[in-house]
């Protein structure tokens, strides 16, 4: 779930170090500035070659998840191999296209919302620390999914075409073809809801799993698994590779959890694509369908 994955990367940043202004140079505004067009433009290009690297597996998760006629009887590691048989290497990465556009705008938005946010809970609520970051990056990342989420849906119904019988040419084709057969606007918006369900734990069980991991670890081997901060030699942290593997655990255990609202809004996202569309018009009948 790319859109609590960043809530959650999104809280649990820390600000932007102050730095010294140089002579001649632009003030500390003009500089913090700077550092968040760098992040964006950086975190746009990582996010567009992770996105790309994953392609194939995200592909074959729509077919599966949706029960693909042509794919339904594989699994994993036999429709990767299968897709380029049927459809070419490039079966592989149908959709990606959508997913490339969104990347940009979903992290544009999620930026401002994040800071928006965080100064209106600090301001209004007199909330701050770990806790108005972690409200703020899920309210940030619900913004960004709700203004980005006609993108997604596209690319949902581009990746589960099978080549030869293509109901959509491209993404422009995809946009029309909705709006004119799926009542508008509206039409872009199915499965939002157990989206945003699905959100809440995922940022929740992650953010848990990570500090428990995270105590643990310098608790018991603060040598072997930690290293003075940079800012507080007296702190001790986590070193980069221990981080990313504790992240990356705690992202799977998230995303496990959670799993049930993904495959529920993949189903309503594809709608009228589906021969069982009429049983996943609602979250609850959708649920009650697959489980």
């Amino acid at each position: 779930m790319m859109a609590a994955a960043a809530a959650a990367a999104l809280a649990a940043a820390d600000p932007p170090p102050a730095m010294p202004q140089a002579a001649g140079a632009g003030g500390p505004t003009a500089r913090r500035d700077f550092y968040w067009l760098r992040s964006f433009l950086a975190g746009g290009i990582a996010g567009c070659c992770a996105k790309t690297t994953v392609a194939p597996l995200d592909r074959v998760k729509v077919l599966l998840q949706a029960h693909n006629r042509h794919y339904k009887h594989f699994g994993v590691f036999s429709a990767l191999r299968a897709v380029p048989q049927k459809e070419g290497f490039l079966g592989l990465y149908k959709g990606n296209g959508a997913m490339m556009i969104r990347i940009f705008p979903y992290g544009a938005i999620q930026f401002m919302a994040f800071e928006h946010y965080k100064t209106l809970i600090t301001t209004k609520l007199g909330i701050s620390g770990h806790v108005h970051r972690l409200m703020a990056g899920s309210m940030a990342g619900m913004t960004a999914v709700i203004c980005t989420y006609p993108l997604d849906m596209v690319r949902v119904r581009l990746a589960f075409q099978v080549k030869g019988e293509h109901t959509y040419t491209g993404i422009i084709h995809a946009f029309k073809t909705i709006y004119a057969q799926e009542g508008g606007f509206f039409g872009f918006y199915r499965g939002l809801m157990p989206t945003i369900l699905g959100m809440a734990p995922y940022a929740g069980v992650s953010f848990f799993t990570f500090g428990t991991l995270k105590s643990v670890g310098l608790s018991h081997a603060p040598t072997l698994l930690g290293r003075p901060s940079s800012d507080n030699p007296n702190v001790l942290v986590l070193k980069t590779h221990v981080n990313l593997l504790c992240g990356g655990v705690a992202g799977a255990i998230a995303q496990t959890i959670s799993y049930p609202f993904d495959v529920t809004r993949r189903r309503m996202q594809l709608g009228t694509v589906l021969p069982e569309f009429e049983k996943c018009l609602s979250v609850l009948e959708t649920m009650k369908y697959l489980y």
